[in-house]
């Protein structure tokens, strides 16, 4: 049997801190004398109060997670912030069903950034807010999850980062803790640095925090219908660009750069695989917009340059409906949305790691069949990937697949249209937010779908965002049995 006691006592932790963190809308919303405060100020409460007897009802001097345990645990706190993170959407004035507030949650924690929310230029500063913090501090759990967890879990090829993470920890930081707090630093330094930026370039403080916030986490909640597109300004876009690649970076490279040890960030293969396809696809859909659509070269790049790392890193801001550039386009743009960022960063999506041990994979398996004698080993980052590295990253790409495809048919069986299924399909499990089409693209929300397509939704960003097996394993008879 599994014991759930330090299950229960971590996630009343994670509550409690929930609680604390609710309490910054509620001052936000009486600063402006709105009476939505009251409601983060009795949601905060309730989510106080059972917190506190979680922790009290659970607490132990000898607490040993095993690997079921870490499993049901990683799932159980993005449910449960979930659920909690929802109650401040349900009762404030914008009136939203369960669905409505649970959907909008999700997509927050997840930093998936879909939306059921219109009017949120004239919505209250709480839930502006309330939304960036949800993403804001989904961004900074996937990263611990992704350095952590996933490795020790050995999900989707992660072990990968086991063997590299060790390594480097040793010479970056002496201990994970530290390793933790230099992430953390690092985390809140970027927000800083970026809010303060898009405050000198013409947004309000307000303005500027939540979009750092949403920047960095890569989640794309803005506080605006037109999202990025409100405030017409290129030098904001070019500051979101840059910070939205800076965010899809490996944040252990960065604690590396820190420490003196600059020449790994610049070096990294991986880094190095996300910034050339991202620069092809940019110089891919510019010459199409000037060229094949008449749009002035500068006004092309700038507009393409924002919405291919928008999508790319998951992030889901736009500045323009990029659903109108014709088909190829949307075909490339439907690719970037699922190829992601780096593994160790704020970013969603297969990861660019995974490709690059695919391409390995198969070279060397071409290299064996028109030479059956040889010896030919797949490298990663100047490294041989072990077998069981391969045999997990094509295992997620066909539960990738799957999973995608389930999806899709679901949405399509619920009555919407072929490109809204597959494009919602896409945006859920890769994290995106916006999709294609008239419904649910950049142009428009996720409101007008039914409640069963919402929930659906909302399980294809819960497995997106944990990597598809750490939820999809929970159904196992076999994972209960031990």
């Amino acid at each position: 049997m599994i014991d759930f006691r330090p299950l229960l006592f971590v996630i009343g932790i994670l509550l409690t801190t929930i609680a604390v963190i609710m309490c910054l809308p509620a001052i936000a919303d009486g600063a402006v004398d709105n009476p939505d405060w009251q409601v983060f100020a009795a949601s905060a409460l309730i989510t106080l109060s059972l917190g506190i007897c979680l922790i009290l009802g659970n607490r132990s001097d000898d607490f040993r997670f095993t690997i079921h345990q870490a499993f049901l645990l990683t799932t159980l706190s993005w449910l449960v912030i979930a659920l909690f993170g929802s109650l401040p959407f349900m009762f404030s004035n914008l009136d939203l069903s369960f669905t409505d507030a649970f959907f909008e949650a999700m997509s927050g924690i997840t930093t998936t950034g879909s939306t059921v929310i219109t009017g949120l230029d004239f919505a209250p500063p709480g839930i502006l807010l309330w939304r960036a913090l949800l993403q804001w501090l989904g961004g900074i759990g996937i990263i611990v999850m992704a350095i952590a967890v996933l490795p020790m879990l050995r999900v989707g090829g992660m072990q990968l980062f086991h063997m590299e993470s060790s390594d480097t920890s040793d010479k970056v930081m002496p201990r994970a803790a530290q390793i933790a707090s230099g992430i953390g630093l690092i985390y809140v330094s970027l927000t800083l640095i970026c809010g303060g930026a898009l405050w000198l370039s013409g947004m309000s403080g307000f303005q500027a925090i939540a979009h750092a916030m949403t920047t960095i986490a890569t989640g794309g909640f803005s506080t605006s219908d037109d999202s990025v597109g409100h405030f017409n300004s290129a030098t904001i876009d070019a500051i979101i660009t840059c910070f939205m690649i800076l965010g899809s970076m490996p944040f252990v490279l960065y604690l590396q750069a820190v420490r003196g040890n600059v020449r790994q960030l610049v070096t990294d293969s991986q880094v190095l695989w996300f910034l050339s396809i991202a620069f092809m696809a940019v110089a891919t859909l510019t010459v199409w917009q000037w060229l094949g659509n008449d749009v002035a070269f500068l006004e092309a790049l700038r507009y393409v340059s924002f919405n291919s790392v928008s999508l790319m890193t998951g992030t889901g801001y736009s500045t323009a409906d990029f659903g109108l550039w014709g088909g190829f386009a949307v075909s490339l743009l439907f690719f970037l949305m699922v190829v992601g960022g780096c593994a160790g960063s704020t970013t969603c999506g297969i990861k660019i790691f995974r490709f690059q041990v695919i391409y390995a994979t198969t070279k060397a398996q071409i290299e064996r069949l028109m030479q059956p004698h040889g010896v030919f080993t797949p490298y990663y980052n100047r490294k041989p990937i072990p077998p069981d590295v391969s045999e997990s990253v094509m295992g997620f790409f066909f539960l990738f697949a799957l999973a995608f495809t389930v999806l899709a048919l679901g949405l399509s069986f619920l009555g919407l249209d072929f490109l809204t299924s597959m494009s919602g399909a896409a945006s859920a499990i890769a994290n995106v937010g916006p999709g294609m089409g008239e419904v649910i693209g950049p142009a428009g929300t996720f409101a007008t779908l039914p409640d069963s397509a919402k929930w659906l939704l909302s399980c294809g960003m819960l497995i997106g965002r944990l990597e598809l097996y750490t939820v999809l394993i929970l159904f196992a008879p076999s994972f209960w049995r031990g």
